[in-house]
């Protein structure tokens, strides 16, 4: 069974740092995408960043661009978003979702994704 389960949320200043993890069990991340995605208080889920089964291949949303990176390590079958400069528009609940393998290259959209974790709350506030 595919599950992830995300960690590394917390309370952090306008400009601060985070580090989320996605820990993987029951597949090989060499063989799925995995997507980041938020959803803040009475506002739609939304794409922040994925990682691909190709190699090199990532996608950011406009909002996190330059700010937010994604990794894979593969060794400790996780996957990492690196956050930095955080604004108060960052807060939301954060999940990671692993896509349907049937796709080639990762995308933001949440309906090729199968398997979602619980999600860990990132809060921006001063």
């Amino acid at each position: 069974q595919l599950q992830v389960v995300e960690s590394g949320g917390g309370l952090v200043r306008p400009g601060g740092s985070l580090i989320l993890s996605c820990a993987a069990s029951g597949f090989n991340l060499d063989l799925y995408g995995i997507g980041w995605f938020r959803q803040a208080p009475g506002k739609e889920r939304e794409g922040v960043s994925c990682i691909g089964k190709t190699a090199g291949w990532s996608y950011y949303a406009d909002s996190v661009k330059g700010r937010f990176t994604i990794t894979k390590d593969n060794a400790n079958n996780t996957v990492y978003l690196q956050m930095n400069s955080l604004k108060f528009e960052d807060t939301a609940v954060y999940y990671c979702a692993v896509q349907n393998p049937a796709y080639l290259y990762c995308s933001g959209y949440a309906n090729v994704y199968d398997s979602w974790g619980q999600g860990t709350q990132v809060t921006v506030s001063s």
